[in-house]
């Protein structure tokens, strides 16, 4: 990926939450997620969280200070299908069927980080698209059709497409892939995860894979190694 921090400016907000919306087929909400002490002048890491079926962005924000307070910016995204209402009577939302390509989605993500690098300070080169149960399948649809644009996918729970988009060899062995899963998964299986990993090791992608005594709950274990995963990887960069 070309290294490239232009759009970026150089102010210092307070860190927390923040409510935006993103143009792209219409305006799409856009949640956001400033570390403690935000530096400008430092080329943060981005992380994109991608919910499961039934969450919403807010929802999977929450994830953004237990993996670390400090080290990256990060967003998350709503599924464009309505589904209900969660438990806690908030809205709840899906990704759609996650064996059709989606185009308005494509555009959703995109436009986001790149809306997200002309507000602060993103390493172009350090983008990770993390989701959760179908947030990882879109993580991965996502990853593997613009391999040049993203460092890496993070696939909590979740399972590459079915019908999954041709790997781009050699360009998508530039992508890492970390799985993190629940043994006792019953929504997403865990011979589904493990057959994604040796699928993507035999590509040749630098992949890795976790398993955690858990279902399809995300344990707080997983968030340790996501942290750790990101920050080896810079550390090997330099």
């Amino acid at each position: 990926m070309a290294h490239t921090d232009l759009f970026w400016r150089p102010t210092r907000p307070l860190e927390g939450f923040y409510e935006s919306e993103v143009h792209a087929s219409g305006r799409l909400p856009l949640r956001t997620f400033l570390p403690t002490g935000y530096e400008p002048n430092y080329p943060y890491p981005l992380v994109v969280f991608l919910h499961g079926r039934g969450g919403s962005e807010e929802q999977i924000l929450r994830l953004a200070p237990r993996l670390s307070r400090r080290n990256y910016v990060c967003i998350a995204l709503r599924g464009p299908h309505p589904v209900g209402l969660r438990p806690d009577g908030r809205p709840a939302f899906s990704w759609g069927c996650e064996d059709s390509d989606d185009p308005t989605v494509e555009e959703y993500v995109l436009r986001a980080v790149e809306q997200t690098r002309r507000h602060y300070h993103v390493h172009s080169e350090r983008i990770y698209l993390a989701g959760f149960c179908e947030g990882a399948t879109v993580a991965y649809r996502l990853g593997l059709l613009y391999p040049e644009r993203f460092a890496g996918v993070v696939s909590l729970n979740g399972a590459m497409p079915r019908r999954g988009p041709l790997l781009r060899l050699p360009e998508v062995r530039q992508l890492r892939v970390l799985i993190g899963h629940g043994i006792a998964n019953a929504v997403v299986p865990l011979p589904l995860a493990r057959r994604d990993f040796h699928l993507l090791y035999a590509a040749g992608l630098s992949v890795r894979m976790h398993t955690y005594a858990a279902t399809h709950r995300i344990h707080p274990a997983m968030l340790r190694d996501i942290d750790r995963w990101i920050m080896d990887s810079i550390q090997s960069e330099q």
